[in-house]
C-alpha cells in the first residue's frame, strides 16, 4: 500500500512529454513556502495499492505516457511501497517497450523527486532500495529564498542527476536548461482548480491577482497555512 495524495495523466510540467503524475501523501520535511502544504499530513490523502497504481501506469503507457513522475509530499517517507511501486513500473515499462508492445522502440523514463539531499538517501539502506530503478533523481529541501529558473526544480540548491543511461540520453538537454514562461498546468478537478509543475517565485501570488480582477477568490489554497 502506498498513501497518495493523487494522480493525473497527463502531466506536462514535471519532466519532458506527458507523463503519468504520482504524489505520495505525508512529508515530515515541511520545507517553509512549499505549494503543496495538502501533501504534508500522513493521514490525509488514500491508501491505494501498487498494483492499482501500476494498473494507472500500465493505461498511461498505452496511451503514450512518455515518463512517470513521483513526487509528494515525500515519497521516500514510504520507502518499501515506493521501492515496489518504482520496481514494477520498470517492468512494465520493458513490457510497453518491448516489440509488439504498445509502446515498442519508444524512451520513457521514470523520475522521483525527493526533499532528501543526496547523502541523505545515500546514508538509508531503506531509501537507497527505494531510488534503484529511477532514471533520473531531484533531490534537496526546497528554499523559498533560493529561486532558480532551471527546469523541474524549485530552488537553486536542488539538484536533478541522472542515474540511468536512460536518464542521461533523456535529460543530458535540460539539466542546464531555463525556462523563463509559466511552469505550471491547470487542471479543473472536482470542484477544485490544481495546479501541477513548479512555479516561478511570484508566480502563485499573480495567478491569485488575475483572478481577484476576474472575480475569482481562491480559498484554501494549498500554499498558504
Amino acid at each position: 500500500m502506498l498513501r497518495i495524495s493523487q494522480t493525473h495523466f497527463p502531466v506536462e510540467t514535471l519532466g519532458p512529454g506527458r507523463r503519468l503524475g504520482i504524489w505520495s501523501q505525508g512529508c515530515g520535511l515541511a520545507c517553509p513556502g512549499c505549494m503543496s502544504r495538502h501533501t504534508w499530513d500522513p493521514s490525509g490523502g488514500a491508501s491505494r495499492t501498487v498494483s492499482s497504481l501500476l494498473g494507472l501506469w500500465r493505461g498511461a503507457l498505452a496511451r503514450g505516457a512518455d515518463g512517470l513522475t513521483v513526487s509528494g509530499g515525500e515519497p521516500l517517507d514510504q520507502p518499501a511501497a515506493l521501492g515496489a511501486l518504482l520496481a514494477g513500473a520498470a517492468r512494465a515499462r520493458a513490457e510497453a517497450v518491448a516489440p509488439g508492445g504498445p509502446a515498442a522502440g519508444r524512451e520513457i523514463d521514470i523520475l522521483l523527486y525527493t526533499g532528501y539531499e543526496e547523502e541523505e538517501v545515500a546514508a538509508d539502506a531503506a531509501r537507497s532500495a527505494a531510488v534503484r530503478h529511477a532514471d533520473v533523481l531531484v533531490t534537496g529541501r526546497f528554499r523559498a529564498a533560493e529561486p532558480t529558473a532551471l527546469v523541474w526544480r524549485g530552488s537553486a540548491n536542488q539538484r536533478m542527476r541522472a542515474r540511468t543511461a536512460r536518464g542521461r540520453a533523456r535529460y543530458q538537454e535540460h539539466m542546464a536548461r531555463t525556462e523563463s514562461g509559466p511552469r505550471l498546468q491547470m487542471v479543473e478537478g472536482d470542484g477544485d482548480v490544481r495546479l501541477y509543475g513548479v512555479p516561478r517565485r511570484g508566480e502563485l501570488a499573480a495567478l491569485e491577482r488575475r483572478l481577484r480582477r476576474a472575480g475569482i477568490a481562491l480559498t484554501g489554497a494549498s500554499w498558504r497555512p
